[in-house]
């Protein structure tokens, strides 16, 4: 068996793995699994989860991904620390605590075996309108959103986990949400060179290991396809903000794709046009993803020697990264949680915020 799953990142149905799942992750080798709400309980329970996916893995430890923002995103609640949205902690104007903040998220997560956080946004809010970005964004111009990018950045990898910058080329000036629709993006290449790419370029220079791709039409890149689906977008990435690493889409069952695209057709256009990675909420789809992929290169319509060079470029992220695994040791869980750090962290962000007011 090829190792081509190491493409996609699955969801999974609740908080224990199916036996279904556990042959898919298994046989196919898959690349991670991305963690929702649904799958948490608290965090030994989270641990034990963890554990039993990674006795599946091949030679190096899946990604273990999940959206932990802070404010609204996020996943875990019960004994996380619950820091406020992104835009009320920058306003405090101090990049030390965007790290300190970052850091906490991350010794979190690690604790359960957690390795991916899908953070930070660098998102710009040029649209007040802009609902589904709102207060994840660190603020309204490019300064000050590039301002934190480096701290949010540092802040989770020196914690030993991998961060993703999103939502490329920028989810800040658009009024759809592309969970629901296709957001148009109107902005002009020029501004997007003088604005909406700045912490992008940013996040590539503080080493990110991810930046994702968003399910946007930006007509000034590709009148016709969505950034994670256009060989154009994907170019224009790596010309414009030098990022050699991981490029990975957007969840593929959002409605921006998933109501034009068939999941086989999706995917393939994706892997074709660049991605490195494909994220899928439900096993189902990434099932049905990794099949047309396999299909594609059988019918010579992806190159077989593309894929293999993707599948280096994760392997050899997961080898620099982690290259083992230990389990987590459940009863010294609760020894990483509602620490005096934390709680001295939030006493500090509320003291400051009240004296801004």
């Amino acid at each position: 068996m090829d190792n081509f799953g190491q493409l996609i990142i699955s969801g999974i149905s609740g908080t224990l793995l199916s036996e279904e799942e556990i042959e898919f992750i298994k046989s196919e080798k898959l690349g991670g699994i991305i963690l929702f709400s649904h799958n948490f309980e608290d965090p030994a329970q989270l641990s034990e989860l963890v554990n039993s996916v990674q006795k599946l893995r091949d030679e190096y430890p899946l990604f273990i991904a999940v959206d932990q923002e802070g404010g609204r995103v996020m996943r875990f609640k019960k004994h996380f620390t619950q820091f406020p949205s992104m835009q009320e902690v920058a306003s405090l104007d101090s990049p030390k605590l965007v790290f300190e903040v970052h850091q906490t998220i991350a010794k979190e997560l690690s604790s359960c075996g957690v390795n991916l956080v899908l953070s930070p946004c660098c998102d710009i809010l040029t649209n007040p309108e802009n609902k589904v970005i709102g207060d994840r964004a660190f603020g309204t111009n490019a300064e000050s959103v590039e301002k934190f990018i480096s701290a949010a950045i540092r802040g989770i990898q020196t914690s030993g986990l991998l961060s993703c910058a999103k939502h490329f080329p920028g989810h800040g000036d658009t009024s759809k949400d592309s969970h629901f629709d296709l957001p148009l993006v109107k902005t002009s290449l020029e501004e997007l060179r003088t604005r909406e790419l700045i912490p992008f370029i940013k996040a590539s220079k503080s080493r990110v290991q991810f930046i994702m791709m968003g399910h946007l039409l930006v007509d000034s890149i590709d009148e016709k396809l969505p950034v994670s689906l256009s060989p154009k977008a994907y170019n224009f990435l790596r010309q414009e903000t030098k990022f050699t690493k991981i490029a990975i889409t957007d969840d593929m069952e959002m409605k921006a794709i998933s109501d034009r695209f068939s999941t086989e057709d999706a995917a393939v256009m994706a892997i074709s046009a660049g991605a490195d990675m494909l994220i899928y909420r439900s096993m189902e789809s990434a099932k049905k993803a990794l099949s047309s992929i396999r299909e594609a290169i059988k019918k010579k319509t992806l190159k077989r020697e593309l894929i293999i060079e993707k599948v280096q470029k994760i392997e050899k992220c997961k080898q620099e990264s982690f290259p083992s695994y230990n389990p987590i040791y459940i009863p010294k869980i609760t020894e990483s949680f509602n620490t005096q750090e934390s709680k001295k962290l939030l006493e500090q962000l509320q003291t400051t915020s009240s004296k801004k007011v």
